[in-house]
Formats: C-alpha cells, sequence, structure tokens
C-alpha cells in the first residue's frame, strides 16, 4: 500500500468506518503497551470478534458504505443488547462479565487515543455474580493425592512433581506450564515465577516439591535423546513444553485414582496452598505475596472458608471469648 493510501486509511479509521482496525491497534497495545500474557490476550480478541461479529449480524451501527462499523454509533444501548443476546444464549454471568469488562477496556483505549469522547460502556452495570467459595482439599486427602502418581515411570515422576509444585508453591497451572529448569533453585528451595503482567515473584517450594523435581529432572536427563526443549522444566511424550491444558488433565487424573469424590482442577490446588497456609498461622499479607495477588481483597477470600479456624483461635486466644 502507498502513502497515499495509507494516508486515506488513517482517515476513514479516525471516521469510525473500519472497526477491524481499531481491533488490531487495540491487541498491539495489549500486547506491546500491557504486556499482556499470550492466554489474556487470546481472550480479549475472542470477546471483540465475538462482538464485532455481532454488530455486523444486527446491522445496528452502519457505516456510510454500509458494509462496516460506524464505532461512533455505539452506545450503552447497542452495549446492553449485545450482553442480551449473550444471555439468551445462555452464556454464564461471569462470562457476560468478562466480555463486558473487555469492552471496557476497549473503549477506554478509543478514548486515550481521541477516537472517542466518551465510554459507552462505562455506564452498563456488571451482571451480579454468584458468590463461590474457592474449593481446596483436607490435608488428609492433599497428602493422598500426593502420593497417587507412579514414581517407577519418567511420566509418574513428572506428574508427581507437577502436583507438589502446584500445591507446595501455590502457583497457577499457567505459570507452572511456562516454568524453565533454570526457574527453579532446588538448593534454596524456591521458585522463579513469572505471573499475570509479566510480574515475577519468588515463591519457597518447600522440600517434597524439591525431592520430587529433583528425581524428574535426573530421570528426565537419563531420556536426554527424547528432549526436544531441553529449557522447559515440564515436558511432554514428545519431549516438547506441557501445555495447560494437559496440566488440568493430569490433576484430574490423579483425583480420580486417589478416590477423591469433590471437583478438583490445578486452582484448587492453589486453594489448598493458600488455606493450609493460613490455618497453619500464616500472615494474609505473606500469602498475598506469595500467590501473586495484586489487591488483598482477592486473598481475602480464604478468610470466609477458614472461618471455622478463625473462631477455634478466637475461642482460645480472648479473654472474654
Amino acid at each position: 500500500m502507498d502513502g497515499g493510501n495509507s494516508s486515506v486509511c488513517d482517515e476513514e479509521v479516525k471516521r469510525g468506518l473500519y472497526m477491524n482496525q481499531y481491533i488490531d491497534q487495540f491487541k498491539k497495545y495489549l500486547k506491546v503497551e500491557k504486556n499482556v500474557s499470550v492466554h489474556t490476550l487470546r481472550n480479549y480478541s475472542i470477546d471483540m470478534e465475538q462482538f464485532e461479529r455481532f454488530l455486523k449480524d444486527t446491522n445496528l451501527c452502519p457505516a456510510e458504505d454500509e458494509t462496516a462499523i460506524d464505532i461512533k454509533k455505539i452506545d450503552n444501548v447497542v452495549i446492553r443488547t449485545f450482553l442480551g443476546s449473550l444471555h439468551k444464549k445462555e452464556n454464564c454471568n461471569s462470562s457476560i462479565a468478562r466480555k463486558l469488562s473487555t469492552l471496557r477496556t476497549f473503549f477506554k483505549y478509543l478514548c486515550r487515543e481521541g477516537y472517542l469522547k466518551k465510554n459507552p460502556a462505562r455506564v452498563v452495570a456488571t451482571p451480579k455474580q454468584a458468590k463461590k467459595l474457592p474449593s481446596f482439599l483436607p490435608i488428609d486427602e492433599a497428602f493422598r493425592l500426593m502420593d497417587t502418581p507412579d514414581t517407577k515411570t519418567l511420566s509418574g515422576l513428572r506428574d508427581k512433581a507437577i502436583l507438589e509444585t502446584l500445591y507446595g508453591a501455590g502457583i497457577r497451572i499457567s505459570e507452572l506450564v511456562s516454568l524453565n529448569v533454570t526457574d527453579v533453585d532446588l538448593e534454596k528451595g524456591y521458585v522463579r515465577v513469572l505471573g499475570k503482567g509479566r510480574k515475577e515473584r519468588i515463591v519457597p517450594l518447600g522440600s517434597k516439591a524439591c525431592d520430587a523435581i529433583r528425581e524428574y529432572i535426573n530421570k528426565k536427563q537419563d531420556a536426554g535423546s527424547k528432549m526436544q526443549d531441553s529449557q522447559a522444566l515440564f515436558l511432554n511424550q514428545r519431549g516438547k513444553r506441557l501445555t495447560a491444558r494437559s496440566g488440568w488433565n493430569i490433576v484430574d487424573k490423579y483425583a480420580r485414582r486417589g478416590a477423591i469424590k469433590r471437583h478438583i482442577s490445578p486452582h484448587s490446588l492453589r486453594h489448598t496452598f493458600a488455606t493450609h497456609l493460613l490455618e497453619g498461622g500464616a500472615d494474609l499479607r505473606v500469602i498475598q505475596e506469595l500467590l501473586g495477588h495484586s489487591n488483598l481483597s482477592t486473598t481475602q477470600k480464604y478468610t470466609h472458608i477458614n472461618l471455622d479456624q478463625l473462631m477455634k483461635v478466637y475461642d482460645k486466644a480472648h479473654p472474654k471469648a
């Protein structure tokens, strides 16, 4: 495309004719300036493409040439109509709330860039969320889960190391599969984690997790010819970096093998980690740092789970209890 066509295209973008170009600019902003994770970027992209498809199908905000969308015609009524269509398709409130959050961020970006004067998504109310307490395992079930893998095999050693790391460090499954061998210091007993917003934090591993990882690494090195990704800590059977989906399947497999009746996911082990720390007397601020939560309010949900324990501490410690 020559310089003249490019300037015409830029002018059309400013007039609000080509929404797909706004979306492309928005995704570039998220990736380059906001430095969001691949997973987050994919979710934003899916949400925006769904919104654009809705606008095209309903023809609610047509531009002059009728084949494009005039972004300046999008108001709070259009956004509510979009959310209503999601509700009719039986999307859950948490999914609808996420898509609304995406639109708020998108229109905030357009306002910042001068394409719009106000954010039409700001005045749209977020759907009420059902307050769910995080699921977690009692100590005996957590220990049983850790002991379920067959450590006579390489995959069993890997799976035990994965379970011990999820429970021993409380990290997210996305953080776990992103780990490289160099991120783990088994002598000092800690792991370097790259969390949300690409924020780095150091988390203690615990002796059980260190032992499990050490055994797995030693066995993995014996089968070095099969390793295609020598940097990744956890590999699949093809020698490539393990995916988050595979991590979910591994946790689910051993929960069933260990006869654990409640539904367990990698995030359940993260909740179990936090709950057991709180029961052991750990300060909420310390747990916040270990989990990588930006706000203490996110960590405070564990106090609701642990109300019985808090009552016991109160009854034992308070002179007027």
